[in-house]
Formats: structure tokens, sequence, C-alpha cells
């Protein structure tokens, strides 16, 4: 079971999903310190000095060794504009990408040449195009 399991991981599928993985998780890191160190505090400027991570609803207030229950809209404010920009990001990634296979494929998909030869349609040998006579089997072949 160790060497199945061994024999698993050291596939290049998990290994890339693991490297995707990390990268996903410090970009993660990345936006979230964007939307709430860059882009939160002008918006909470623009709007009278608001601080969006503070904004809630306190359901009950703290009391003694109890912590306070509050909904946290202004956390949720923060995490849809991180999602927002994540999705977005991942949108220009991936129609960049398909832009790029798409210029790849046209540079391989060379036009055509006219075609100058045929098969001849008894004997199967390549012939002239204009032939109207097979040279190897000296079949007739009408155009």
């Amino acid at each position: 079971m160790l060497q199945e399991f061994r024999k698993f991981i050291m596939r290049g599928n998990v290994l890339d999903l693991a490297v995707g993985i990390i990268i996903g998780v410090a970009f993660t890191s990345i936006v979230n310190s964007l939307v709430n160190d860059i882009i939160m505090p002008p918006i909470g400027l623009v709007l009278g000095g608001v601080d969006f991570s503070q904004i809630k609803i306190v359901l009950q207030a703290a009391a003694g060794d109890k912590p306070e229950v509050a909904i946290n809209i202004g956390l949720f404010i923060n995490a849809l504009i991180s999602f927002l920009i994540i999705s977005f990001v991942v949108f220009l990634l991936i129609r960049g990408f398909n832009q790029m296979m798409e210029r790849l494929q046209k540079k391989e998909e060379a036009p055509k040449a006219d075609a100058t030869t045929k098969d001849c349609p008894y004997c199967y040998s390549i012939i002239n195009i204009k032939a109207t006579r097979c040279p190897n089997c000296t079949s007739e072949i009408k155009a």
C-alpha cells in the first residue's frame, strides 16, 4: 500500500495540483492584502471614513468572559471584493491563455497548397492530378 501511495503521489498531475494549490494560497493572501490594505481604505474614506472591517450587527454585547456575538457585514464585504478580484484575474489569465492557444493553432494551420497529385482509384498509387491514365496500372481514370 505504501508503494502504491508513493506511485500515486509521484504522478505528474498530483504534483502539478499541489503546486497550483500552493500558488493559489499565496495569491489569495496577496489579494486579501490588496483588498484590506489598498482598496478598502480609499473607499471607506470616500464614504465618510467608514472602516468596512468594523461594520457589524451586534446580536449580543460582550459581557464578562462571554465574547461579543455579531454579524460581521464588513468582513463579508471585504471577502466579496476579494472574490471578485480573484475571479477577474482568473478570467483574464484564462482569456489570455485561450488567445495565445488560438494564435498558436492559427500558426500551425498553414494554408494548404492546391493538390498536384491524386490517388489512382484502382491501384492507389500516387499520380499527377491531370493524368487520364495511371502510369502504374494503365487504368483509365475518369475526371
